[in-house]
């Protein structure tokens, strides 16, 4: 997926892919990975998601990744934030107390960055699901260099039927899910639900009747 894709779908406001609330399997599920507060967290293609408001409540530094400048602004504007400007390698970046947002590709992101100096954890609901199958042993070897040692992955995918709709989001099967991770993790899939009209907001009703399931990754 080539980068004017995502910045038409930006520019144009075609975000249905966007929550306007906390995921409730981010609620349910992140107190999984035991991870003590001050534990950094990182949400690789972050949008403007609440889940990275809701990730620093839980006392946790939070840096974000966006391609998108359009979506950074309205995160920033949308919640009332003054962020200062600070420049990490090849992506630009705003921060705001414990949260830092980067613009720019997210392969671009080293460990060598201040922002990067190695994650307790990733947080990925919209990632891998916007990625297309060529790129996704790339995504999760950037991810693994990103990683601590003994980093974790809250991983949420989506499943249906692929000739129902076409990507993305794209169907990421639960046998895919351990094809591409379990060289570099162990993984625990800790639940999984459909979606409904009424467990959803209306953002994701082109979405009911998928499967939505979270995993916690452990890196080997």
């Amino acid at each position: 997926m080539d980068a004017d894709f995502w910045h038409q779908r930006w520019q144009q406001q075609q975000i249905g892919f966007h929550q306007q609330q906390v995921n409730p399997l981010l609620r349910r599920s992140w107190s999984s990975l035991g991870l003590p507060q001050g534990s950094p967290v990182l949400v690789p293609l972050c949008g403007k998601s609440l889940d990275m408001l809701w990730l620093l409540d839980q006392g946790h530094p939070v840096a974000g990744v966006e391609l998108s400048q359009v979506a950074v602004d309205s995160f920033f504007s949308e919640n009332h934030l003054s962020p200062q400007a600070c420049q990490q390698g090849r992506l630009s970046g705003w921060r705001v107390d414990d949260l830092t947002l980067l613009c720019g590709d997210f392969f671009a992101l080293t460990p060598e960055s201040d922002a990067a100096a190695g994650f307790a954890a990733i947080y990925d609901r919209a990632a891998l699901i916007a990625l297309p199958p060529a790129m996704r042993d790339a995504y999760i070897d950037k991810l693994v260099s990103l990683l601590r040692p003994d980093g974790q992955i809250l991983l949420i995918t989506l499943e249906y039927p692929p000739e129902e709709r076409e990507g993305p989001p794209f169907s990421i099967p639960e046998a895919e899910v351990f094809a591409r991770y379990s060289a570099h993790f162990q993984i625990e899939k800790l639940a999984s639900e459909t979606l409904t009209r009424e467990s959803e907001d209306s953002s994701r009703r082109g979405l009911l009747g998928s499967q939505e399931t979270v995993y916690r990754l452990q890196r080997r």
